[in-house]
């Protein structure tokens, strides 16, 4: 299985190096699809979506009466917890996400960065002061994804092996090493691909969904009664009867929720109707079914709260279960691991991560991605966490800070779409956006209690890469002034070349440009030293578009400058690859025939210096400066054979 959108177009397997341009959204329109396809797509859906959703009923209410901040263990009390995980859910999983967040698609894709790109539409009249503000948002939220992509593999797992403490009381020292072994092992085979065990995924989840649905039927059959918990009055009593307890109590309920994000950043890989078919008709019934019947549990036997998920399993079925939890704790860290490298790979495309190599794990799935370094900082934090906390109930004090950050910032992004793109009323918009945020605020404003507790590492983790982010976006930037400060306007360039007189050699010589208007450094340095142009001289100029995917028929255009130099412009979404040699055989079409085969690809590099020129601080600019020379070259980022490749390097000032 992959991570490859369904409505992905036949020409999108390639991408490239960012120059920003800004296209007109366009309604998204899914394709008809018979039912067989929509049961087959709701299959695959709920083993990658809804791993981490899935996961929860192991550690969730458990933290709820047993955690740092839980409450005692009464009737009152679990009624009104199961209260609030039942609202939570309506509320935030169907309502926010399934039925509001999911409309705010670019081009059928979801996910943070594809928000930040929609909110910004070419045609809108935000600012550039606000469009700054929007992009720091996509990037927060980037950021601290990130930092819970570290947490979510450690604790699943180790949540589903805890299940030996309830079947084997004297062997939970072997917990904590078999949860590392697992995880070290899931992200060791990474680089083979994973991908074709993927069809697996939905059958496991299907499976666990109906299982820890059974098993809270069962406890609820013997206390029919838990189901009135439903009432939101018992919510409203818990707090008035817990006060600031029952407040703080509300980030163990928040775990209930917080892998509604993957919801819509899976979204392009099957589109809405399946994940709110499998949500509706599995997931959300297995949920609530399991949830309550841990409640009716408890009810009756309070020394359960230990591990109320796996005392609610009969003897002969608890080995089975810590066995099928386990393998829904891989997957789910399987689906985390993948949302890192797409989300990587998209922020790559977008300009705010420098280039790293992106290897294809599959000749059939194009989503099928490996992101090596990501793959090994996740590995090395995971297990560190693992070794660190030592059990979910200690990680469940580190989860949730920066999911609720994360959700904040969904939140006020997607009322500025329903402004700049939706134009819906401000006058709705503003109140749906107050229902959202205040939920948003109360789920983290409990959770921030659990910074002392473990919270600070994704919010660290996060930090660290929204700097990374940002220094490179505005290194980018800073680069490209300093460069046109010293190179001529392209139109003033091609009228000087009679005047220099150069040599017209055979071939073609085709420039990487990222700039339209000023004179690629290596065309230029190329002219001064050598005193040669080719026959035949290409610009190729590659734009990322803040769309998903470009329909091939806009895949090039070609402009002719005159003096047989042509400026390509290469067009690609950010959920493209990059195949640079493939693009510009696409110009015969447009009356320019190009041999690719013998052509040969200019390139500069640059040597970058720090100084104390207005710009950024000198250690950010050094932090840019190894960012640069550190990532993967542009010739293999454009998958131009390395014999065809030259470089000029020329030294630029920050």
């Amino acid at each position: 299985m992959s991570n490859t959108p369904h409505h992905q177009p036949p020409d999108s397997q390639h991408s490239h190096e960012p120059e920003h341009a800004r296209t007109q959204t366009s309604t998204f329109v899914a394709p008809a699809r018979s039912r067989e396809l929509t049961a087959a797509l709701t299959l695959v859906a709920l083993g990658i979506v809804f791993g981490s959703l899935g996961t929860s009923p192991l550690y969730a209410l458990r933290e709820c009466f047993s955690g740092p901040f839980g409450v005692a263990l009464n009737q009152a009390n679990v009624y009104g917890i199961l209260s609030l995980i039942f609202w939570s859910l309506i509320l935030v999983v169907s309502g926010k996400y399934l039925l509001y967040v999911t409309r705010a698609h670019n081009h059928g894709e979801g996910g943070i960065l594809s928000l930040m790109a929609l909110a910004q539409p070419h045609h809108s009249l935000i600012h550039t002061g606000s469009r700054r503000f929007l992009v720091l948002l996509g990037v927060v939220g980037a950021g601290l994804l990130f930092g819970d992509s570290i947490i979510v593999p450690a604790i699943s797992v180790l949540a589903a092996l805890e299940g030996i403490a309830v079947a084997a009381p004297n062997q939970t020292a072997y917990i904590v090493p078999l949860a590392a072994s697992i995880l070290a092992i899931l992200f060791v085979v990474q680089r083979r691909g994973t991908g074709r065990f993927g069809y697996l995924f939905g059958p496991i989840l299907l499976l666990w969904f109906c299982a820890i649905g059974i098993l809270g039927a069962q406890a609820i059959s013997v206390h029919p009664e838990i189901l009135g918990a439903t009432h939101p009055s018992h919510a409203i009593r818990f707090f008035q009867e817990n006060g600031k307890l029952g407040f703080f109590a509300l980030g163990a309920v928040f775990l209930v929720v917080a892998g509604s994000e993957a919801l819509y950043a899976k979204m392009g890989n099957f589109g809405p109707a399946p994940i709110r078919i499998a949500w509706l008709v599995v997931v959300l019934p297995g949920l609530l079914l399991n949830y309550f019947g841990q409640g009716a549990l408890l009810l009756t036997n309070p020394d359960a709260v230990a591990n109320p998920f796996f005392h609610l399993c009969p003897p002969g079925a608890l080995i089975p279960m810590i066995i099928l939890a386990t393998a829904v704790a891989i997957i789910t860290a399987q689906s985390l691991i993948w949302g890192a490298f797409s989300l990587t790979s998209q922020a790559i495309k977008l300009g705010l991560f420098p280039r790293m190599q992106i290897t294809h794990t599959s000749r059939d799935e194009i989503g099928q991605i490996y992101v090596a370094r990501i793959n090994w900082a996740l590995l090395i934090c995971s297990i560190w966490l693992i070794f660190e906390f030592g059990s979910s109930g200690a990680l469940a004090g580190a989860f949730g800070v920066a999911i609720a950050l994360t959700m904040l910032t969904t939140t006020v992004l997607t009322f500025v779409v329903t402004q700049s793109a939706w134009h819906w009323s401000k006058s709705v918009s503003l109140l749906l956006t107050l229902v959202f945020v205040c939920m948003d605020l109360a789920f983290l404003g409990a959770s921030s209690f659990k910074l002392l507790l473990g919270a600070w590492v994704p919010l660290g983790v996060g930090t660290f890469v929204f700097v990374l982010m940002t220094t490179w976006r505005r290194g980018r930037q800073i680069l490209g002034s300093r460069l046109r400060e010293k190179l001529p306007p392209f139109d003033v360039f091609i009228q000087e070349i009679p005047e220099l007189t150069p040599l017209r050699v055979p071939g073609v010589a085709v420039y990487m440009s990222a700039q339209s208007e000023f004179t690629p450094p290596a065309l230029l340095y190329n002219l001064r030293h050598n005193k040669v142009v080719h026959e035949l001289v290409v610009i190729a100029l590659v734009i990322t578009e803040e769309v998903a995917y470009v329909s091939p028929i806009r895949r090039v255009e070609v402009e002719s400058l005159g003096k047989e130099i042509y400026r390509v412009k290469v067009h690609y979404g950010y959920m493209e690859q990059a195949d640079i040699p493939r693009c510009l055989s696409l110009c015969k079409a447009h009356g320019l025939e190009i041999d690719v085969a013998q052509a040969t690809y200019f390139f500069g590099r640059e040597s970058l210096l720090a100084t104390p020129r207005p710009g950024m601080a000198i250690w950010r600019e050094q932090l840019f400066a190894f960012l640069a020379q550190n990532a993967q070259k542009a010739p293999r980022f454009f998958r131009i054979k390395a014999d065809q490749v030259i470089e000029i390097g020329y030294e630029v000032e920050l």
